[in-house]
Formats: C-alpha cells, sequence, structure tokens
C-alpha cells in the first residue's frame, strides 16, 4: 500500500502529569487543560481557564489546540480521565497528559480553581445515582410486591449502567442534563 494509502492510526501516548508540573505548564502558557466532566460539575469548580468538553459528547467536541501546547486531561479526581485513556487519546496526536489525582489535587496544591458561589447542585453524577438507585429499588418491590415482571425494570436500568460504564455514554445524564435546574449551571 502507498504510504497516502495507509489509514491514519493515532500517536498519542497519554503520561500521567502532577500538579505541580501543571502549575508551571500553565505559568509558561504551555499548556491547555481539558476538563471531561459533565457541564452542570463543571460550572460549580474548575482549573481557571480549563476547556469544558464532557465525556458524554468529546468526540463531537472537536479539540481544538495550538501547535506546541500541551494537552492535559482532567476530571474531579482523575478516575474518569484514568478509565477512559484510550478515548481521549484518540483525539489527540502526540504525547497528551492525564491530570493524576484530577482537580482535587489540582485544588489542593494551590492551582487556581474558579467555583460557583451559588449554593451548590447535586452533581449531574450523584443525580444519575439518584435516579438509577430509585428505579432499581421501586422495580425490586413493586415485583416482589405487585408483579414480577417488575423486576425487568430493575435489569434494564443495571444493564444501562454497565453500558454507561463500559461506554462512557449515560443517557440517563444525557436526559437529566436537560431538566431545568440543569440547564441553568451549564
Amino acid at each position: 500500500t502507498a504510504p497516502s494509502q495507509r489509514p491514519l492510526t493515532m500517536t498519542a501516548k497519554l503520561i500521567d502529569m502532577q500538579p505541580a508540573d501543571l502549575a508551571a505548564r500553565l505559568r509558561k502558557g504551555r499548556a491547555v487543560v481539558v476538563d471531561i466532566r459533565e457541564p452542570g460539575e463543571f460550572a460549580q469548580r474548575h482549573i481557571k481557564g480549563a476547556l469544558s468538553r464532557p465525556l458524554s459528547a468529546f468526540e463531537q467536541a472537536h479539540l481544538k489546540v495550538e501547535p506546541g501546547a500541551d494537552v492535559v486531561f482532567t476530571c474531579r479526581s482523575g478516575m474518569r480521565t484514568n478509565a477512559n485513556r484510550e478515548r481521549l487519546a484518540a483525539t489527540v496526536d502526540g504525547t497528551a497528559y492525564v491530570l493524576a489525582g484530577g482537580l482535587d489535587a489540582s485544588a489542593a496544591a494551590g492551582l487556581p480553581v474558579a467555583e460557583n458561589v451559588t449554593p451548590p447542585a447535586i452533581d449531574i453524577m450523584r443525580q444519575v445515582h439518584i435516579v438509577a438507585g430509585a428505579l432499581i429499588l421501586g422495580g425490586v418491590i413493586l415485583g416482589a410486591q405487585v408483579n414480577p415482571g417488575f423486576f425487568v425494570l430493575s435489569g434494564f436500568v443495571g444493564a444501562a449502567l454497565i453500558f454507561a460504564g463500559v461506554s462512557g455514554f449515560c443517557l440517563m445524564a444525557k436526559l437529566l442534563g436537560l431538566a431545568p435546574w440543569n440547564r441553568g449551571a451549564a
């Protein structure tokens, strides 16, 4: 196959970066922080200057970064970025970074953090946990007391949570994001 006809492969490699290293790169203007949390979470608290590119619509976000800038992916604690390394790496050509410990570690290290001073809303993932738990519990109770067919509801919600964990796409989070109390924060 001729070189121009070979399929494109991403050469991205994600390397862990400590908050102190990020602070130094930000001072020099060499880093672009990409926060992959949902809009409501980002609106409540984020590293100053970070770009919001929610994981639920990450591939549609069209990440554009100046040449020579280091891309540093982050979330609240580092768990989401670590769980989605391959997906994030596929959007960057070259070396990129994952912020070790996420926003929490950055704030603890003294990096500037933008915070919404309004009373904190329940972040979208906690809302998903509440709704999913209520649906599962309701399905179990109705299945035991009314009709065994209601157990299907619990099974469906459980399967949807597994799919969300594996794929990074949570339909319930998308739907909850459309609720009026969440649209104001985004």
